[in-house]
């Protein structure tokens, strides 16, 4: 399935609910659909600055598309992840690099964080594009 593909079927589910105590439902249920993170990821440089939880974050190549793995010691943050592992996982480092991400956005999820929340959810998007900038420079 195509990233946008995927962000367009988070924002139709996310546009079933009005109200915003049902969409940070939806967001701790895709923090409980994560995989568990084996232990072994969660190290200090895994760990994703500037987010006021604490967020791993780990990726693997395979057969050139990046797999990332995840998980949060806060059940909200847990759920954005998810999310951002979702719509990212399993593609190319240049489909990553290039992905608009407009499903942020569009299910209102920046202006519905706390202001150091939102500053994590942009240290988790730069951490994604890094491993996948990485990756990229690696292959070439």
């Amino acid at each position: 399935m195509k990233i946008n593909d995927i962000q367009d079927e988070i924002i139709e589910q996310f546009s079933q609910f009005d109200d915003w105590m049902d969409r940070y439902s939806l967001l701790i249920d895709y923090g409980n659909e994560l995989q568990p993170l084996d232990e072994r990821f969660k190290k200090p440089e895994n760990l994703i600055e500037g987010c006021q939880s604490r967020v791993w974050l780990n990726a693997e190549m395979n057969d050139g598309k990046i797999v990332f793995n995840g998980d949060s010691d806060a059940v909200l943050v847990k759920g954005i992840i998810a999310l951002l592992i979702k719509v990212l996982s399993h593609n190319t480092p240049q489909e990553i690099l290039s992905a608009n991400l407009y499903f942020i956005e569009k299910i209102g999820l920046r202006e519905h964080l706390s202001p150091t929340r939102s500053n994590g959810l942009l240290a988790m998007v730069k951490q994604l594009k890094m491993y996948a900038l990485a990756f990229s420079a690696k292959n070439n």
